[in-house]
């Protein structure tokens, strides 16, 4: 069979549909991508276009295949402690001033397959000895999402995580799991994952001292970006932390934060 190109007409039609679902931005550079990530679900159809495939996708019996083709078009590269400086900034600022009695709750907005809420983990583990604590991680996609809950990763991923906290909260892989790690239990269950649309009506979160907001935005225009960050300041405590990435910036997005230093916003 042979190899189906991705026309321009099809590239607009799952272009406008990424849009509208998740509120990502597209731009024509990606059609590579877009042809590179569905090519496997062509051939696993046996499909000759990918005008078919989304066709196939957006017919109402197809909501998993939907589903996959959200995973594949929406996952993006992430490591462990990744833009360290906010790390540092959590340590060494926000959670000195943590309530002692009260639970100290986080939400990684956009998780990913688990690294950045489980660097948040091991951070909050160290940093608070006696505060209780907890992170809810969502992402758009549920493949991730099952990564993350595994917390089962390769050795070769561990580099970027601090020699005393990989021996803390990391368990080696040995036999058949060998070249692999694992996040220690403990930590996992203070996690919970949840499949969330930030482009949609959220749930019933509660509050948060910090929200992290990492390397999503880069992907919205202008408007999306105004209405997910006012959807999720509610969820934000007063006086509590919204982060972006370096790359990022809320300036003429949102006026119900003040910069604390680059990429590092609170509520007042």
């Amino acid at each position: 069979m042979h190899t189906a190109t991705l026309r321009d007409d099809e590239f607009n039609q799952f272009r406008s549909w990424l849009h509208r679902t998740a509120g990502i931005n597209l731009s024509d550079a990606k059609k590579a991508l877009v042809s590179g990530r569905l090519s496997k679900r062509l051939k696993h159809y046996d499909l000759t276009s990918y005008g078919d495939y989304f066709r196939l996708i957006t017919q109402s019996t197809e909501a998993a295949e939907l589903q996959t083709a959200l995973d594949l078009l929406t996952t993006n590269e992430t490591y462990f402690f990744r833009e360290p400086k906010h790390f540092d900034f959590l340590r060494g600022q926000i959670l000195p001033k943590a309530h002692a009695g009260k639970t100290f709750r986080l939400w990684s907005a956009a998780s990913s397959s688990g690294e950045e809420p489980y660097s948040l983990a091991m951070t909050l583990a160290d940093g608070l000895s006696s505060t209780p604590w907890e992170i809810v991680a969502s992402d758009i996609s549920t493949r991730v999402l099952e990564k993350a809950r595994s917390g089962h990763y390769d050795m070769e991923r561990a580099h970027n995580i601090p020699q005393s906290l990989l021996s803390k909260h990391c368990l080696k892989g040995t036999g058949s799991q060998e070249g692999t790690f694992m996040i220690e239990r403990s930590l996992r269950s203070r996690m919970q994952f949840m499949q969330i649309n930030l482009n949609t009506t959220l749930p019933k979160l509660g509050e948060f001292d910090v929200i992290f907001l990492r390397n999503v935005m880069i992907y919205f225009d202008m408007d999306t970006k105004r209405q997910v960050v006012a959807r999720m300041l509610p969820f934000l405590k007063p006086g509590g932390y919204f982060i972006v990435s370096h790359s990022e910036s809320l300036n003429g997005i949102t006026d119900g934060l003040k910069l604390v230093s680059p990429s590092i916003y609170s509520k007042p």
